[in-house]
């Protein structure tokens, strides 16, 4: 926010200060309201005069298929799914969420370009993402095509215009197959499209490259490269560039005239002394902002925000940010957010990252496809490494209707276009140039991938590509991982010493991790370590001992980065529940339909996992978790084991004030007795649970204590902020739980809540977590799953928004939040 708001205010003193004629021509804003969608085939809708009444009001970003219903037969496959090792087709439920994302869908709306004069000026359509294969018309004619639905591309409208930028009509058509993804992938304008109006001579979009080729303490030297389109061969340009810090302090500045040769951009050096440098624990941003000049008239001008910081992949030992080592403590996060679907929202992104942090995550891999730019703007701005990742499959299909279609023709125009979006963002430190590319394995696989990371080093000397790759006797085999920068291993942990070994890199990189399932707050007896399990009520335990046939539990990952330096540190699969993939119960066991992979749910609500991923990944901050809960009737006189997840190396249990013993992490037993304390053998009586954590000293350090919860009595609203800002599309998220009389969550109810929102806010959507639930998120009513579930609202105006939650039996809930 702080930093919005230096620019903002740069924007203001050039507005008032300047006249200049590219001041008062470069502008960009959103086409967010005003657009009117249908679903199904128009063939006439791209007509300027097509009558579009009927069809429905909507705002962009938007997911026409998040609305459901969900359905069995919704994208229903019968296939095997050959990256999980199937060799025989079986009938798949849920896998892309049971949504009905496929199909055509239109969007149009009206547009003006004030004062547009097409002589002086050129006018872009820039669309963050499109799902998918975009066919964009201004006025009735077809501007473009763009085949990929994660990517950002733009289309110079000019000439489609009409001559004084009035009244132009915009239509997009969408299309998604089926079998086109192997997760719910969202369906329309799910991203923000913008119009850009610069003058005719201009720097391009993603037009500068700023790279810090020498970072120290002392000074670091800052390259910026600047192009400029429609400007002739020789021509002498004046650029002038300023470096300005968080507080809107010039730090450095440069002026001198350049001529244009051979199609090279405009090239300048600028010296920072004793810079800020970005990192997870200091994300300080700068804004490089160059002034365009030619025979002393103002053409354009550009900002950029980047940051100083130094990268480095040093053999045998490591990743090193600002020469320190560190292992990556990363999570796999996919698109789409949940309730809200694919549709982007700023607020919600933010807090899924902010929970991340929370848990002690510095970074995060963008599964498996190009993100939204609102991601890389909050990881730049939070403090939070990215491995941005392009593809799913390249030339050789996974889905019947995959990427596969237009890998040939399109994958360079696509990863030209990633790369050049986000190269100037402190927080990439990695491209990811596919996942699991069923090309891995064949003979000539190895020149499809320097193909791609050609590109990358091409458009990107400063970093280093990597892949995930899974089929490891494969890339070892055939030359696959030995042409990569960076060897990224999914999953095959029996195997990274061996990686080690026969490749050229000295180093292994977890670029896809863990695949544990548990479902929050379920629980199955008799706890132990299992692959593949399958349970009669298709919910994973929560004991955090169940993984998929291909992978692993936590600790494996936590040793391998803790015992060896060549190992690079991980990206757990995944940060967050997403829609559809919902494996181990993704053969025809509908009506699972989320995946249980996160270490949150899908209604933003941590799991156990959390705590054990927080006690490792954060250990200067206090945790100190117990599982699972103490409400078990019929269970009494059983064997109900009780685990402890916290950053102390030992604790205490006791039960009812009897104590259970000590226990202290170790390495000479398992790998779970080296990073949880368990107490396997403790019987479950009503009560109260206690455990007192030690230090390294043997001293108290901590205590924490669960109850037995007594009978639901009433709803508590827990807001996650109490105030909400009108604009920006801002949401709060609000914890729902029905308690006892003394305020405890009751961990087995499911009862069905009721939700009214009034006064300054509105009802956006709701989610319980529940990876079986068939209720709609957009519906104000639903069951909580064990205990809470997440409301989420939005603010219409400033003043008090008023929710209350009811259900039968229960006291109401209320609160009241501030909308400003």
């Amino acid at each position: 926010m702080r930093f919005r708001s230096i620019l903002i205010c740069l924007l203001l003193i050039g507005s008032i200060c300047s006249f200049s004629h590219a001041q008062r021509v470069r502008k960009s804003w959103p086409l967010k309201e005003d657009w009117r969608f249908s679903k199904g085939e128009q063939e006439e809708a791209y007509q300027i005069d097509f009558d579009d009444r009927e069809w429905e009001s909507v705002q962009v970003p938007h997911d026409w298929a998040i609305y459901g219903p969900f359905d069995e037969s919704n994208d229903l496959q019968i296939v095997a799914v050959t990256q999980n090792g199937e060799k025989v087709a079986t009938k798949k439920t849920g896998r892309t969420g049971g949504l009905p994302y496929m199909g055509v869908g239109w969007y149009r709306r009206a547009f003006e370009v004030p004062g547009f004069d097409p002589e002086k000026q050129r006018v872009k359509l820039i669309f963050d993402g499109a799902m998918s294969e975009a066919q964009v018309y201004v006025n009735g004619e077809k501007v473009g095509f763009w085949p990929y639905g994660y990517n950002s591309f733009y289309f110079d409208v000019t000439d489609f215009l009409h001559a004084d930028g009035t009244k132009n009509q915009l239509a997009v058509r969408l299309e998604n197959k089926p079998q086109s993804s192997r997760w719910y992938p969202g369906a329309g304008l799910y991203r923000n499209v913008h119009v850009l109006v610069t003058p005719k001579i201009h720097v391009p979009v993603w037009g500068t490259f700023v790279t810090t080729p020498y970072v120290s303490e002392e000074y670091a030297s800052v390259n910026i490269k600047t192009e400029l389109e429609h400007v002739s061969e020789g021509t002498d340009i004046s650029i002038e560039t300023s470096i300005l810090d968080l507080s809107g302090k010039v730090v450095a500045k440069k002026k001198n005239v350049q001529r244009l040769n051979h199609g090279r951009p405009l090239e300048q050096f600028l010296t920072v002394d004793h810079p800020e440098l970005w990192s997870p624990e200091s994300p300080h941003l700068y804004v490089a902002k160059s002034v365009i000049s030619i025979e002393g008239r103002e053409i354009d001008e550009f900002t950029t925000r980047f940051g100083i910081r130094k990268i480095e992949f040093i053999a045998d030992k490591g990743f090193f940010l600002n020469g320190q080592r560190r292992k990556f403590q990363g999570v796999n996060l996919h698109h789409d957010l949940g309730p809200l679907g694919a549709a982007v929202n700023r607020s919600a992104i933010k807090r899924q990252l902010q929970l991340m942090k929370d848990m002690g995550a510095d970074a995060i891999r963008t599964s498996h496809n190009m993100p939204a730019p609102e991601l890389v703007e909050l990881c730049d701005e939070m403090g939070l490494m990215v491995m941005v990742e392009s593809f799913d499959e390249w030339d050789v299909a996974k889905c019947k209707n995959g990427y596969h279609r237009f890998f040939d023709d399109w994958a360079e125009k696509d990863l030209v276009n990633m790369v050049r979006h986000y190269r100037n963002h402190p927080s990439v430190v990695m491209w990811s140039i596919g996942n699991e590319v069923p090309t891995q394995c064949s003979a000539d696989g190895y020149q499809v991938a320097k193909f791609l990371q050609d590109i990358c080093h091409r458009e990107d000397p400063t970093r280093l590509v990597t892949a995930g790759m899974d089929q490891i006797s494969c890339v070892l085999d055939n030359g696959f991982a030995a042409m990569i920068d960076v060897t990224g291993f999914n999953y095959r942990t029996h195997r990274y010493e061996e990686g080690y070994q026969k490749l050229p890199h000295s180093l292994v990189l977890g670029s896809e991790t863990g695949s544990t399932v548990s479902s929050r707050g379920v629980y199955h007896f008799p706890v132990e370590k299992g692959a593949q399990v399958i349970h009669e009520n298709q919910q994973s335990s929560a004991y955090g001992l169940e993984y998929c046939s291909w992978s692993n539990l936590p600790e494996d990952d936590f040793a391998l980065a803790d015992d060896f330096d060549w190992t690079l540190g991980q990206f757990v699969w995944t940060g967050f529940d997403y829609l559809g993939e919902p494996t181990p119960y993704d053969t025809d066991a509908w009506p699972n339909h989320s995946s249980m992979f996160g270490i949150v749910d899908l209604a933003g609500i941590p799991k156990d996992r959390y705590y054990l991923y927080k006690s490792v990944w954060k250990p200067e901050e206090e945790t100190l978790h117990i599982l699972p809960h103490w409400n078990w009737e019929g269970r009494e006189g059983q064997k109900t084991p009780l685990f402890v997840y916290t950053n102390y190396p030992s604790a205490e249990l006791f039960i009812n004030g009897e104590s259970q013993g000590k226990q202290t992490k170790h390495k000479e037993g398992t790998l779970q007795e080296r990073y949880r304390l368990m107490w396997m053998d403790a019987i479950y009586e009503p009560g109260e649970v206690k455990v007192v954590a030690y230090d390294s000293l043997g001293k108290k350090a901590a205590e924490k204590i669960l109850h037995t919860a007594g009978k639901p009595h009433h709803i508590e609203l827990v807001p996650e902020n109490k105030r909400i800002a009108v604009e920006g599309d801002e949401l709060a998220f609000i914890r729902v739980q029905v308690v006892d009389k003394e305020g405890r969550v009751c961990p087995t109810d499911q009862r069905s809540l009721s939700f009214d929102v009034a006064g300054a806010g509105a009802f956006r959507a709701v989610a319980n977590g529940d990876p079986g639930s068939l209720e709609l998120f957009h519906e104000p009513q639903m069951k909580v799953f064990n205990g809470q579930l997440t409301l989420i609202v939005s603010a219409k105006e400033a003043g008090n928004i008023h929710i209350k939650a009811t259900a039968k039996g229960l006291k109401n809930g209320e609160t009241i939040m501030e909308a400003y």
